[in-house]
């Protein structure tokens, strides 16, 4: 897999070292350089990007607030001089931050971190596939096989799903969209009643106040879904 990438930064030295770096790393392919947050807004325009290295201390738009207005898909490894930025910039979903003065070790960890993660994604959306009453899905590096019928619910969570069955205690874990996994999963028996959650219809034992009861588990149902749901349980309501 090859990702491309963008180097941002308003020092042209640093901007050298780090087209450097990744004309040394196989993997990245370097499709600009950028002066400033405001340049980048044009290139994502221009060109399809994975990975953006960015400063963070910027004039005119800081990193931080970029990174703010770049869609999810586009993934972003903070580059700077100042450490408290650290936390911060993990609280806008940054892969990885890298304290200057970066050494080609510490870039080439980050950059390793992002194809990872890029790899898991492209191998999630390929493997949520119905087969034989089953789905398959990555997860910690491994293929597992779920039975649909053992499916109770599944929430999504940015990235990430959440699919709880009836035979074990704790979630499987996924990088794949709600949207993906919804559209490989039968229409029939599965309904999405939040943006958050999808339910299976045959383990839904009870309703109470707009809400799916599983156990100690409430799942609401909200409003753009509730007329389709409430469709299911009039067909299946005892008047």
């Amino acid at each position: 897999m090859e990702l491309n990438c963008l180097i941002v930064d308003d020092e042209p030295l640093a901007l050298d070292l780090l087209e450097s770096y990744v004309q040394r790393t196989s993997f990245l392919h370097l499709k600009g350089r950028c002066g400033s947050a405001v340049d980048v807004l044009q290139k994502l325009k221009e060109e399809r990007i994975d990975l953006i290295f960015l400063d963070i201390q910027m004039p005119e738009l800081t990193g931080l607030e970029l990174s703010r207005m770049i869609e999810q898909q586009v993934r972003i490894i903070f580059t700077t001089a100042f450490e408290q930025y650290a936390l911060e910039g993990f609280k806008v979903n940054a892969l990885d931050y890298l304290l200057k003065p970066i050494s080609y070790p510490e870039f080439l960890k980050a950059a390793n971190k992002a194809l990872q993660w890029f790899e898991m994604k492209s191998s999630a959306q390929t493997a949520g596939k119905q087969e034989d009453g089953c789905i398959f899905v990555k997860s910690d590096y491994r293929l597992l096989k779920i039975a649909l019928q053992k499916i109770c619910y599944i929430e999504g969570l940015k990235d990430y799903v959440k699919i709880y069955t009836e035979d074990s205690p704790h979630p499987v874990v996924s990088l794949i969209s709600m949207k993906s996994l919804e559209e490989s999963l039968p229409a029939d028996s599965f309904i999405r009643v939040h943006r958050s959650f999808i339910v299976n219809l045959d383990k839904v034992a009870v309703v109470e106040r707009n809400r799916i009861v599983f156990g100690s588990t409430y799942i609401p149902v909200s409003d753009s879904y509730r007329d389709k749901f409430l469709e299911f349980i009039n067909r299946k309501t005892v008047k």
